[in-house]
């Protein structure tokens, strides 16, 4: 017997019966560790759980328990060991044992070059997860028939999901139309206008009313991001008035930035509440909301969601100077972020924008949100087959952060590569994955896991999943359990079942989570065996090898509230169901 002395101040106790019972009605699942809660203390001495086994493991040659699912991560029979802290965390081999499903999710972003249905059928078949519809091109028409298309692929497989994204435009400040390109050249005077339709070879109009208020003398106007730059040198009442510092090219509606600012404009616009209401129509998953200056715009959101009984989440974009000192409040009222690369470091010193990036991960992590990380990650793919070197080290950096997932844009909207792009981000995110640290224990330990049952359990469940190599199987109608699952980073995948359709399309951008839809009966086991026998038909799993399972979370399902359960269990053969 195992004993894992665990400074939870709680005692998990293998229950005999009701352990053969479960056995017996099982038909392919059996030799299963179980765990039962049970508070408990013992003459005033720390607490402890014991892990009862039932030949889950076979001594080896040199007398090191292995698993039918590859080498034991550190948990044997006979053995004990304490829960780590953070500063016992050691750096261990690579993850050999990986699966070769890719944990970290892929966001792209349909245009002219995917917009078809052949195109985003084969973006899902080479790794898309996320299908995101950008609100700034194409038009409500365009976009409904992207929409179209993923909801036509969700409905013909139970295991294979797509979710849709709608990002909204947002208040953009952008240059005004022109004839043909304007060539600025260092030195150059140039002007902005907030008067409408002029475009001269030295003076075009932005689409902003108060563009000269916002703007100083000495402010430096970024174009395209930073492509061009122009330093201010005077203004009036509807002039700005500038010097060229960095020239290009300058073509119609330009994106327009000031180093250091915001434009004072409301976060969601009356084009942005058209949009809104277009997804609310057509169901949407996720709105991805632009230039989030405060908490009080996604409260606004979600109490119109609520009044339009609209069951979307809210995913904040984090690409503006005023969000920095608000993040802890805009994180926490979200459903998650985006880091949005592009304006954040057009907005702020470029050199800042990697320091975000990881403070940005690390509070969403705490506050067990997921994270997008975007902008520019393989955009040379636009017009070239090939990466650079820098834009693969960007994603294995990203995935090394811990997103939960990563973004395409350009590359494959409007790219000449677009599947390519797909195909470069899976692979390098597949391999970083396989290079990650194991640990039985989970990376991410933080003290609030033991505010909840549901979340000592994740926990738990995440070392013995990590100890024995097994993917977890979590059964949710919320998604609450595979949510905590995924924070707690489990070196395998967690196959969550859900009878939700809406729960399962959400749950695929949490990292390391695979939703697959079915309906549950009133029989645990049968439920069971359905499960096992799909993962098994589909070739997740193979007879022979041991999963996880674990009966936890917000809402009990074929268990008594008080009661939570973990489980080691064999697949058995699915000619026996």
């Amino acid at each position: 017997m195992a004993t894992l002395n665990v400074p939870a101040r709680m005692s998990l106790k293998h229950d005999r019966t009701w352990t053969t019972d479960r056995l017996a009605s099982s038909k392919s699942l059996s030799e299963f560790i179980g765990f039962e809660y049970r508070p408990k203390r013992e003459n005033g001495q720390k607490q402890m759980f014991t892990v009862g086994s039932v030949r889950i493991t076979q001594q080896s040659s040199e007398g090191n328990p292995i698993s039918p699912n590859g080498p034991v991560g550190g948990v044997g029979v006979n053995s004990t060991y304490e829960i780590q802290s953070d500063d016992d965390y050691e750096v261990g081999q690579g993850r050999a044992f990986a699966s070769g499903r890719r944990k970290t999710k892929i966001v792209c972003t349909i245009g002219p070059s995917t917009s078809s249905r052949e195109m985003i059928w084969k973006l899902a078949e080479t790794g898309m997860n996320v299908a995101r519809l950008n609100m700034s091109h194409g038009d409500h028409t365009s976009h409904q028939k992207t929409i179209d298309f993923v909801k036509e692929y969700n409905s013909q497989f139970k295991d294979k999901v797509i979710a849709i994204m709608l990002d909204t435009k947002g208040p953009e400040v952008r240059s005004g139309d022109v004839p043909q390109p304007i060539l600025l050249t260092e030195g150059q005077e140039f002007n902005f206008t907030i008067r409408r339709g002029v475009s001269t070879k030295d003076t075009v109009s932005v689409n902003y009313d108060d563009f000269v208020n916002d703007v100083e003398v000495g402010d430096i106007v970024l174009v395209d991001g930073g492509m061009m730059s122009l330093a201010v040198k005077s203004k009036t009442k509807d002039l700005v008035k500038c010097v060229v510092v960095d020239g290009g090219e300058l073509k119609s509606r330009r994106h327009l930035n000031v180093r250091g600012k915001s434009a004072t404009l409301p976060s969601i616009t009356e084009k942005d509440w058209e949009d809104i209401k277009f997804g609310v129509d057509n169901g949407v998953d996720f709105y991805a909301v632009s230039f989030v200056k405060s908490a009080a715009v996604v409260h606004e959101l979600k109490n119109y969601l609520k009044g339009c009984n609209a069951d979307i989440h809210v995913i904040v974009k984090i690409e503006s100077a005023d969000s920095i000192p608000n993040l802890h409040s805009i994180i926490s009222a979200s459903d998650g972020a985006m880091i949005a690369r592009g304006d954040l470091g057009a907005e702020l010193p470029i050199e800042e924008v990697p320091l975000l990036q990881e403070d940005i991960i690390r509070r969403c992590h705490s506050m067990q949100k997921p994270v997008i990380v975007a902008t520019n990650m393989l955009e040379s793919m636009i017009d070239h087959p090939t990466p650079t070197r820098a834009e693969v080290s960007d994603i294995a950096i990203a995935v090394r952060e811990g997103a939960d997932a990563i973004m395409l844009s350009g590359e494959t909207a409007h790219g000449k590569y677009p599947l390519k792009a797909v195909k470069v981000m899976h692979t390098v995110a597949l391999r970083t994955e396989s290079s990650l640290p194991i640990s039985t224990i989970p990376p991410i330990q933080i003290s609030t896991y033991k505010r909840h049952m549901g979340e000592m359990f994740a926990f738990h469940s995440t070392t013995m999943a990590n100890s024995l190599n097994t993917p977890v199987i979590v059964f949710t109608r919320t998604g609450s359990m595979a949510v905590l699952l995924s924070h707690y980073r489990p070196c395998s995948t967690i196959f969550a079942f859900t009878n939700e359709e809406r729960i399962k399309q959400r749950l695929v951008l949490y990292h390391g989570v695979l939703p697959i839809y079915m309906q549950f009966s009133n029989d645990s086991e049968e439920t069971f065996s359905r499960a096992i026998k799909l993962l098994v038909v589909k070739g997740h799993l193979k007879e022979g090898e041991h999963v996880t399972l674990v009966q936890s979370g917000a809402q009990p399902i074929w268990r008594q509230e008080s009661s939570h359960h973990i489980q080691v269990r064999k697949v058995e053969s699915i000619m026996n169901l």
